[in-house]
């Protein structure tokens, strides 16, 4: 064990060299005081295959293949600590989906729960609340309720007061607009599969840790030796799968192109669209091909055929553009509502072209 504290670079330069002390201390040490903050909200440990060894390699082996250079690339202001655990948080969230096999499975409440909605870091919560007084059919009061309650923080008496009304009945409304329009929206409008939620604030990471005391917490059940001692069995099996695409995309790097299913109309309004008209330069009024650092495959114009001439000609565009890494998401099996089975076939003659990246099991 480092008795002495590292510089971060140290610490990602030890991530790469494979030193397992480094490996022992601060990445297993960092994911395990956020699996105990998650824990806390989720009960992990009650749930199959959420082990925090489980979770704590599959996020190794992304950062593997990545050179652990997500790390290397955080904000100055942000402590490695802070930034591990956020990239940590994913693969919870994704985990969690997985466990409760249902597309939106992570509920409304959930995402909630998922960071400090009193905090300053809440601009992806602000945008899907006002996403639904924007587009959903809500008239002025509910509009006003949902505004007060979700965005401004109010509380119940104070809406009461404001609108007229008793607590009882804002909460008996609240309720209603809730389960008919806040959640179906939520689940119609946002793939928890991309959509990435709020980073977590320092000062909470370590307002929790201390709240909670790093001493109570049970000691995570590890492996021995192969879960310190080699780090060797994961190389192998990074090395030995041909790369996919990520199940969850945050950042890209300069050469790297965000693949996704959209519309004719090129209305980026939900699933991976929003993320790529929100971080990757996607166009509004844009439906076909190249934008910004993505690249739209319209998936909503009819059946699976329709879709054929849009992949062919994406194929043909990557391999006209080898400088360029295209990393192809799960397109038309979210709201478009096709299956994996009748979207993979479409990019068979992807599987040769060696700067296309295709989700897993495609």
């Amino acid at each position: 064990m480092y008795h002495r504290q590292l510089s971060e670079q140290a610490i990602i330069s030890g991530f790469r060299k494979g030193d397992a002390d480094i490996i022992r201390e601060y990445f297993y040490g960092y994911c395990q005081a956020g699996y105990n903050i998650f824990d806390q909200r989720y009960q992990l440990r009650e749930k199959e295959n959420l082990d925090f060894m489980s979770l704590a390699h599959q996020y190794a082996i992304y950062l593997m293949e990545h050179n652990w250079k997500p790390l290397e690339d955080h904000s100055p202001s942000v402590s490695l600590k802070t930034w591990l655990i956020n990239g940590f948080r994913y693969v919870v969230l994704d985990a969690l989906k997985w466990y409760k096999k249902e597309y939106g499975s992570i509920t409304f409440e959930d995402y909630l729960r998922s960071f400090d909605v009193t905090s300053d870091l809440r601009l992806q919560f602000n945008r899907m609340v006002e996403d639904v007084c924007d587009h959903a059919p809500l008239n002025r009061e509910e509009r006003l309720l949902i505004d007060m309650l979700l965005l401004r923080g109010f509380k119940g008496k104070e809406i009461a007061a404001e609108l007229g009304m008793t607590p009882s009945a804002i909460s008996q409304k609240y309720k209603k607009l809730k389960e008919e329009i806040i959640v179906p929206y939520f689940k119609k409008n946002f793939d928890m599969d991309l959509d990435m939620p709020e980073v977590m604030d320092e000062r909470a990471i370590l307002s929790r840790e201390a709240t909670m005391g790093e001493a109570s917490m049970p000691s995570p059940t590890m492996a021995e030796p192969m879960a310190f001692e080699d780090m060797d069995f994961i190389r192998e099996e990074v090395m030995e799968q041909k790369r996919t695409t990520p199940e969850f995309i945050t950042e890209l790097q300069p050469n790297e192109i965000f693949v996704f299913g959209s519309n004719l109309k090129g209305m980026h309004g939900g699933g991976a669209a929003y993320i790529a008209y929100r971080k990757f330069g996607a166009i509004m009024g844009q439906g076909v091909g190249l934008q910004g650092q993505s690249y739209a495959i319209p998936t909503m114009q009819g059946g699976v055929e329709t879709i054929r001439p849009y992949v062919d000609e994406f194929i043909e565009f990557a391999k006209a553009h080898q400088e360029l890494t295209f990393l192809v998401t799960r397109i038309g099996c979210g709201i478009a509502g096709f299956t994996d089975d009748e979207i993979s076939p479409l990019f068979e003659k992807a599987h040769d072209v060696e700067n296309i990246v295709l989700p897993p099991g495609w």
